[in-house]
């Protein structure tokens, strides 16, 4: 794939994982991407997964020709970019690493080196000059690990963004890119919305015509919308108003309670409304949904005297990336001490700005009349 004129795509997509990072399900594959700059020298933008060595190579060949690289530019070293570190300088024995010093010594731990001998080590604002095309270095530590370089082409106006304004699936799959893009920054960046912000602003005055992530596919077309999206996303700020239900059910009375609810809200003009089951969902979906809307309802059984697994296992995830700015209502059951409600505030305590709804519902077995009731109240609260 051509990206510009000097712009080259060589990356690959991979079919054969199933969880990416060991936690997310990826039915539509991961692509790990790499690009080339042809120019007076040539620069080869990261390498990809160990599994696929010998077709990035192939890849990379099919570009060059005769020609050699003189530089690879190592912007990110998670093994899914830097795996084929050592391979590229075995088939390329002229060519020189470019990245950051915190990279190179991470390449010690990865590789039993640091290549002294082969390398630049560039900071936050150094250039790198090919010919026609000019790089310049963007430090994006924490975005989301702390060596983490972006680079900015000005020629070309392409910004190089590492992990950032990446999605989960291959590039041979045709799929939306918000909705595995959400899932994929709120799982693996959400922790870190700080720094995404910082980014956000040295990379403001810079006129971009293309981002060419590490993962998913390269972004050109109303780039405005794709960096509205990271400005919501790392401010915590919902995308819609809508209310998320995240329940875990034993007998099934909890989840009745829920239906209840998702029929009162919706009478009460409350049309967006999503229901997540804890202990069947793809736990990564129900995360994202949290941080989409501005409403929750939390809603679990108590459990050897704290709240369900699924349910603590939930808000953990949560409160790991900054949970903030939502209104939120709990539903508890207990048949003889409801106490869930109680270690699900305490859970959400050191999140920022939650409104926690006055109305609760409490279910001691089954649904009776009051707590009937206590959903209604509930609804009634969540869409004034």
């Amino acid at each position: 794939m051509q990206v510009t004129k000097d712009i080259f795509y060589v990356g690959v997509n991979d079919h054969s994982i199933d969880l990416f990072e060991g936690q997310y399900a990826v039915p539509g594959g991961m692509a790990y991407n790499s690009y080339v700059i042809v120019d007076e020298k040539i620069a080869v933008m990261d390498t990809v997964d160990q599994g696929f060595t010998d077709q990035w190579l192939g890849n990379l060949a099919a570009v060059l020709g005769d020609r050699q690289p003189d530089y690879l530019v190592v912007h990110h070293m998670e093994p899914d970019h830097s795996a084929n570190i050592v391979e590229f300088l075995k088939v390329y024995p002229q060519a020189v690493l470019v990245s950051s010093s915190k990279a190179f010594t991470m390449m010690n731990g990865y590789f039993g080196s640091d290549f002294p001998d082969r390398r630049v080590v560039i900071g936050n604002g150094d250039t790198l000059c090919l010919g026609a095309h000019t790089l310049t270095f963007v430090a994006a530590p924490m975005v989301h690990w702390p060596e983490v370089m972006m680079s900015y082409d000005s020629t070309d106006q392409v910004l190089f963004s590492a992990d950032g304004f990446g999605k989960f699936g291959a590039l041979d799959v045709d799929e939306p890119w918000l909705d595995e893009a959400r899932r994929y920054y709120i799982g693996i960046v959400g922790k870190y919305g700080a720094q995404v912000q910082a980014l956000l602003k040295k990379v403001a005055s810079y006129p971009i015509s293309a981002i060419c992530p590490l993962h998913g596919p390269v972004l050109k077309d109303d780039l405005g919308a794709y960096l509205q999206a990271y400005q919501t996303w790392s401010a915590y700020e919902p995308e819609e108003s809508g209310v998320v239900i995240a329940y875990t059910s034993v007998y099934g009375h909890t989840e009745e309670a829920v239906m209840l609810m998702e029929k009162a809200l919706k009478e009460q003009g409350c049309d967006s409304v999503h229901i997540y089951d804890l202990a069947r969902c793809d736990l990564s979906e129900a995360v994202a949904a949290a941080f989409r809307y501005d409403r929750i309802v939390l809603a679990t059984t108590t459990y050897n005297g704290d709240m369900f697994p699924f349910m603590k296992s939930y808000i953990q995830h949560l409160t790991e990336r900054n949970f903030k700015n939502r209104t939120v209502g709990f539903v508890e059951n207990g048949s003889w001490a409801p106490l869930a409600a109680k270690h699900m505030k305490a859970m959400l305590e050191g999140c920022k700005n939650l409104v926690l709804c006055e109305a609760e519902v409490r279910i001691l077995g089954a649904l009776n009349e009051e707590s009937r009731t206590q959903v209604q109240t509930l609804a009634a609260e969540l869409c004034r």
